[in-house]
């Protein structure tokens, strides 16, 4: 039956299913070393996947979701950031740091079950979270997509993190394709504190943390403070005598959060508030002595140069909100509000232009060596309105919920000063233009395009009897720059026995094109077989896409299907294991590179421009993703401790179904989806993954054990066919940690992650994105670390 009682243990172990949620049961014991304390099961959570608003609400959801609590995490944990910390936990999240890929290098992408970093939605407090200002696109993982930066949220702040596995744009509207993720933050009375360190094994990229979590009591409510001071030094691999910087990208943090409720009236006003700020910088491709006086310039640079691309990254965020019964009725309205820009500075560059013309006139050949190179800032406004109501009479009990939100958006593009991207020196010496590295955004790059859109739901969920469950849920979305859009979902869940549950889901969805994504504008370099290439990024509706035939941006459109089941043969064991199939149709993405070589109509228009090549965004593909997440937990007695072990494992695989090129590009479809941009789409993450853990607790003294296998990837080449593509074998990790628990109230721990140094297969330099012989794919290119965490509780 579908009761707190008799589900209680299911939530924990087997309906939620994931390696992270096996991770719960020592977080209870290994605060002290103590045994696990009696089960915390907390009233009126909303759990996502479910519009219930009731005790029992986050015990009978009838899709998977994984409960991720973040305490020990954040206590012991030995990554410093959100998106890395969920990377080593869930097998169907990715984040891999970038390198070599420029704005993508200071934001990591995040996507779920190897789908874009844009099809799955972020919600915090089952709010909708504002996407990046970044879209992107040089080198980048997730090529042509905007996705939330989730390591603009400190870990201390959060409570635990709800992954729903399953397509849900009915229930919660656009970019929910592959799941949704909530982040739910503390607010608990008491105070705490981390200190960490930490550094790869080369002796460098030396991390710091300092975080502060702190609830007081206010007017009958709690308000949570959490403050995160985080700073990410540089690591380089680069080959001895490189003028490359290859590794992480350096990164300053300085984030602030707010988050509580105080009752009032016959309810309560709750508030989330959140601020950050980080300075970042990478490092772009090296400019030789070879380029002189092309790229680079012999006065200021006469052994060569590698830019470094700097930006100023501002994040905010903010919920306000009232909950209330209005008779039978739940009631919750609510306004949030999103916003994110990024601001570059190019340093250690010059412009070649200007040093060319300061040569022509008898000077010495420089140019000033940094540049504001512009930047981009997008804003989100939401309102929503929710209602649900429980009858327990009608069959074994029925909740309706029905809801509307409108939200408003807006993108800018700013340009930079002049020099970053300006042309001026003399006829006969061909300095390039721009800010090397990174040219800055022109003037006639800039824009400041808003949209809006209104979105009605109606959510159905419905005891059956006892054992079976129903869920349905409409949901009518209109945007006012491509029309609308009507979903449906569908799923149940049936109770076979007190031990074996079945579920099953099938939903359409769409994702509406980001503005990033329709107003995104850029003339850029890019390297080819190591060479530089000046390319234009042509917005959708432009004057070059318009010339050219490129349709107008339309949604994409989605049908999801999941089938799966848990069985709990024992009150510590439990089983999980669910298939999926998500088919998209009309996929935004990035196109190929179209020039002189593989598309003569587009010659007049790139000399006019003074470029060699010309993409853009196009609906254009259609893909289809089938996968299996396996899950299995145990938890034991061992010598007189506690011993957790868990097995969580995500295969997928996503494969291009279609090509469906614009009239303009018909016969050109080769050009449109390469071989490498076909790649990237269907092996941007691996194809498999898994974590296999042991956590074992014996007095005041905790271990923690993980192995993290990772499949191979294959990717494309800048030489294409016959050249072979790049493939990486499947690689093995293993991270292990100490704590040792001082009082419960103080620990300390000490680990290393990928402790015996495995790192991707070596490439050709030459045909990887980054130009070095390591890429950014699988778990990243730097190496064993290690850190030292101290977690103190006042």
């Amino acid at each position: 039956m579908f009761t707190p009682t008799t589900l209680r243990r299911s939530v924990l172990l087997a309906l939620y299913g994931s390696a992270a949620l096996a991770v719960y049961a020592p977080a209870s014991f290994a605060q002290s070393g103590q045994p696990a304390a009696k089960e915390e099961v907390i009233p009126s959570v909303s759990v996502v996947g479910s519009r219930r608003v009731s005790a029992n609400s986050a015990t009978d959801t009838a899709v998977p979701v994984d409960l991720i609590p973040m305490t020990r995490l954040a206590e012991q944990g030995g990554q410093f950031d959100l998106a890395q910390t969920l990377t080593y936990i869930s097998p169907s999240f990715n984040s891999t740091r970038q390198s070599g890929a420029d704005g993508a290098d200071l934001v990591d992408s995040a996507a779920l079950r190897g789908l874009g970093s844009d099809q799955t939605l972020v919600l915090m407090n089952g709010k909708r979270r504002h996407s990046t200002s970044l879209v992107n696109i040089f080198g980048a993982r997730n090529r042509g997509n905007t996705g939330t930066d989730m390591n603009a949220i400190p870990l201390l702040a959060v409570k635990n993190i709800q992954v729903l596995r399953d397509g849900a744009a009915a229930q919660y509207g656009s970019d929910a394709i592959a799941g949704v993720i909530n982040i739910e933050l503390k607010k608990s009375l008491g105070c705490e504190s981390v200190l960490g360190a930490g550094q790869y094994s080369a002796g460098d990229g030396e991390n710091y943390l300092a975080s502060a979590y702190c609830g007081v009591a206010v007017a009958g409510g709690v308000v949570g403070i959490t403050a995160e001071y985080l700073d990410r030094g540089r690591s380089n691999r680069a080959d001895a005598g490189s003028l490359r910087t290859i590794g992480d990208s350096k990164v300053q943090n300085q984030t602030l959060y707010l988050n509580g409720d105080i009752p009032m009236v016959d309810g309560k006003l709750y508030f989330t508030a959140g601020t950050q700020k980080r300075d970042a910088s990478s490092a772009a491709f090296g400019r030789g002595p070879d380029q002189i006086p092309v790229r680079n310039a012999q006065a200021m640079y006469p052994n060569g140069f590698a830019p470094y691309i700097n930006a100023d990254i501002d994040d905010h965020y903010g919920t306000v909100g009232y909950r209330a019964k209005l008779g039978e009725w739940n009631a919750d309205f609510s306004q949030t509000y999103g916003y994110n820009k990024m601001l570059y500075n190019i340093s250690n560059t010059l412009n070649a232009s200007i040093a060319n013309a300061d040569l022509l006139k008898g000077g010495k050949g420089v140019s000033a060596s940094q540049f504001d190179a512009g930047g981009f800032a997008a804003t989100q406004l939401t309102t929503n309105a929710d209602a649900s109501r429980f009858y327990p009479n009608i069959m074994s009990g029925l909740n309706l919920a029905f809801g509307a939100e409108f939200r408003k958006e807006n993108y800018e593009i700013f340009a930079g000063e002049a020099g970053s991207y300006n042309d001026v020196d003399g006829p006969g010496f061909g300095g390039d233009p721009g800010s090397q590295g990174f040219p800055g955004f022109r003037p006639s790059d800039a824009t400041d395009r808003s949209r809006h859109s209104v979105a009605a739901y109606i959510d159905v969920e419905t005891d059956i009897t006892e054992r079976l469950k129903v869920l349905s849920a409409v949901r009518y979305e209109k945007f006012s720059d491509f029309g609308n859009s009507v979903t449906g979902k569908l799923a149940a869940a049936y109770k076979i026995s007190d031990a074996i549950l079945l579920r099953g889901s099938a939903s359409t969805g769409f994702r509406a094109p980001s503005l990033q994504q329709a107003f995104f504008s850029s003339t850029f370099t890019e390297f080819v077989n190591g060479n530089p290439v000046d390319s234009v990024f042509a917005p959708n509706g432009g004057n070059v896409a318009n010339a050219i035939g490129i349709p107008k941006l339309k949604e994409e459109e989605s049908v999801s299907f999941t089938l799966g089941g848990t069985w709990t043969p024992t009150p510590t064991t439990s089983i999980t294991a669910d298939l999926y199939r998500i088919a998209i149709d009309d996929r935004i993405v990035f196109s190929g590179r179209f020039d002189a070589d593989n598309y003569a109509p587009i010659v007049p228009l790139l000399s006019t421009l003074g470029v060699g090549a010309a993409q853009f965004f196009v609906n254009s593909i259609d893909t289809k993703t089938q996968g299996l997440d396996l899950t299995v937990s145990n938890r034991s007695e061992l010598a007189g401790g506690k011993l957790n072990t868990f097995l969580a494992m995500n295969i997928s695989k996503t494969e291009v179904t279609g090509v469906n090129a614009p009239a303009a590009f018909k016969g050109y479809e080769d050009v449109l989806l390469s071989e490498r941009e076909r790649l990237f789409l269907e092996q941007g993450g691996p194809r498999r993954k898994a974590t296999l853990g042991f956590e074992y607790s014996l007095g005041k003294i905790g271990t923690d054990f993980k192995v993290i296998h990772f499949g191979k990837q294959t990717l494309g080449t800048w030489s294409g066919p016959p050249t072979p593509n790049q493939v990486y074998k499947a690689k093995t990790s293993a991270d292990l940690s100490f704590t040792y628990n001082f009082s419960d109230k103080t620990k300390l721990t000490v680990g290393g992650a990928n402790i015996f140094n495995v790192k991707p297969t070596e490439q050709d330099p030459d045909q990887t994105d980054n130009g070095f012989k390591y890429e950014s794919v699988q778990f990243g290119m730097n190496g064993a670390s290690y850190f030292a965490r101290l977690w103190h509780k006042f």
